[in-house]
């Protein structure tokens, strides 16, 4: 991995290591039990396959009468499994911001930065995947690395962290196996719509390298702000006068990044909007209890899990991700109300017939803009 002066910029076993050692342990189920959360949550993700595609009418191209796109795999891991996983994701999309930054070498302490700042940057990777892995129900790893070993690998992977589906369906006090349908169905339309558009994954990865492109910090000044990242993590920066401190993405932007944030915004909006809209339409065919769980998810996201969580999600950026998930829904169902699902699904013909962050929050815009437009 890129490295300064022998020594590597990003400790990415340390990183590992702290994360695995901060995470809080999951809740406690026999081994009998475990064996069988993990069988009936591939279950569920085989089964919420279909009913997805046969909602959204999406599905991935067919090859020589396969679908060969489709079978990016599905691991079911737990919290420690989940932050290797996110490691290696880490490292690959990354990689050219590092390489960038090592050609940006000279006139720095190679010494210190390389021997200290890796670790010191290690450990505070650490701290944020440490935090998330007790949160983070599923995830269709979009970047995994490509590995002769992976089945897929290179298109993606779908994640399913055991540990963490299980102690949110106790806390809620619902149905579990209803549950973990209901957050497999979530998961598997992300999974659908990156294996069903293939031009997605390779668009939002030249956004994310267009953004990691944009930063013009010298090693040492990122590597700083990281640290105050961290320190705010720890607590040991007061909040400011608005009342909280800036996300980590908000510490290192320039005027060009703003602009590919507020459209990988819009998209990321899309996604989320777009898995929740479908979990909710085929919820009430499939999950019985679907209202039930609703309204306990639906509840559980607003209130958080008090004022240090607040923060630590604040700083995370995860407040935003929450205002996705809102808007990006209100999004797909005022334009299948308008259009249907085969009018929506234009979205997916292009880049250009993407939302704008704009239109998200007026979804009659997207239509005038991509219907109208090709109706005259």
């Amino acid at each position: 991995m890129t490295s300064l002066g022998g020594a590597e910029m990003v400790d990415w076993k340390l990183a590992v290591a702290t994360a695995t050692r901060l995470v809080r342990p999951g809740p406690e189920v026999s081994r009998d039990e475990a064996r069988a959360i993990v069988a009936e949550l591939r279950r569920h993700a085989k089964a919420s396959e279909g009913h997805v595609r046969a909602f959204t009418r999406m599905a991935p191209p067919v090859k020589d009468g396969d679908a060969f796109a489709g079978d990016t795999p599905v691991l079911v891991v737990d919290r420690a499994g989940w932050i290797k996983a996110n490691v290696e994701g880490f490292r690959a999309i990354l990689g050219p911001l590092l390489e960038k930054m090592q050609d940006r070498r000279n006139g720095t302490s190679t010494a210190v930065l390389g021997a200290v700042g890796g670790k010191v940057t290690g450990v505070e990777l650490g701290m944020l995947l440490s935090f998330l892995a007790s949160r983070v129900l599923g995830q269709y790893e979009t970047f995994a690395p490509g590995t002769g070993d992976i089945p897929g690998a290179g298109g993606g992977r779908l994640l399913l962290v055991a540990p963490n589906i299980v102690h949110v369906e106790r806390e809620l006090e619902v149905d579990p196996h209803d549950f973990r349908l209901w957050v497999c169905l979530h998961e598997e339309t992300h999974r659908t719509q990156f294996t069903a558009v293939p031009w997605l994954r390779a668009h939002i990865e030249g956004e994310i390298q267009s953004f990691l492109g944009e930063t013009e910090v010298d090693p040492a000044t990122l590597l700083e702000r990281l640290r105050e990242a961290a320190q705010s993590l720890a607590g040991g920066r007061p909040e400011g006068e608005d009342g909280g401190a800036p996300s980590i993405v908000d510490l290192v932007q320039t005027p060009a990044q703003r602009e590919i944030l507020a459209r990988l915004t819009a998209v990321m909006s899309l996604l989320e909007g777009h898995a929740d809209y479908v979990m909710d339409g085929v919820g009430p065919q499939v999950v019985p209890s679907v209202t039930e769980i609703r309204e306990k998810f639906q509840q559980r996201r607003a209130r958080g899990a008090g004022r240090l969580d607040a923060a630590l999600r604040k700083l995370l950026g995860l407040d935003a991700k929450l205002r996705q998930y809102r808007d990006g829904e209100r999004f797909v169902r005022a334009v299948v109300d308008e259009v249907g699902m085969d009018g929506f699904n234009r979205v997916w013909t292009s880049p250009n017939t993407l939302p704008t962050k704009a239109e998200i929050a007026k979804p009659a815009d997207w239509v005038a803009r991509v219907h109208r437009k090709s109706e005259k």
